[in-house]
C-alpha cells in the first residue's frame, strides 16, 4: 500500500502561483508514475499532469501547458505541481495519484481514464478573479 498526502492548496488571486506537494509513504520502494488530477464543482474529473518515476517523461493537459510544471524528488518521496499564472477556471480540488510504472504510454492511457492504484485525499485550490 502507498499513502498519498497532498498539501499546498489555498486561495490565490488570478495571475498568482501555488506549489502543490504530494508526499508518499508506505511501499515507496516500488516505482510509481504520479499524476495530478482536479475536479471542479459540477465538472468531471480531469487529468492535469503526470511524471514518470525517473522524471524523464512528463505530460500536461493542454489547458495548463506553459503554466504548470510537474517535478519529483524521489529522495523525499514527493511530487510537486508548480502552478503559475493561475486562472479562475483552475479552481478545483486537486488530487495526486500513483500507478505502478508499466510503460509511459500505458500509464497515460490509464490516467486518461482516471484509473490509478492509489489516490490522495485532495487539496482545494481557489483562484479569485
Amino acid at each position: 500500500q502507498v499513502q498519498l498526502v497532498e498539501s499546498g492548496g489555498g486561495l490565490v488571486q488570478a495571475g498568482g502561483s501555488l506549489r502543490l506537494s504530494c508526499a508518499a509513504s508506505g511501499r515507496t520502494s516500488r516505482t510509481y508514475a504520479t499524476g495530478w488530477f482536479r475536479q471542479a464543482p459540477g465538472k468531471e474529473h480531469e487529468f492535469v499532469a503526470a511524471i514518470s518515476w525517473s522524471g524523464a517523461n512528463t505530460y500536461y493537459t493542454d489547458s495548463v501547458k506553459g503554466r504548470f510544471t510537474i517535478s519529483r524528488d524521489n529522495a523525499k518521496n514527493t511530487v510537486y505541481l508548480q502552478m503559475n499564472s493561475l486562472k479562475p477556471e483552475d479552481t478545483a480540488v486537486y488530487y495526486c495519484a500513483a500507478r505502478e510504472s508499466t510503460g509511459w504510454s500505458t500509464v497515460i492511457n490509464y490516467y486518461s481514464k482516471s484509473d490509478a492504484d492509489y489516490w490522495g485525499q485532495g487539496t482545494q485550490v481557489t483562484v479569485s478573479s
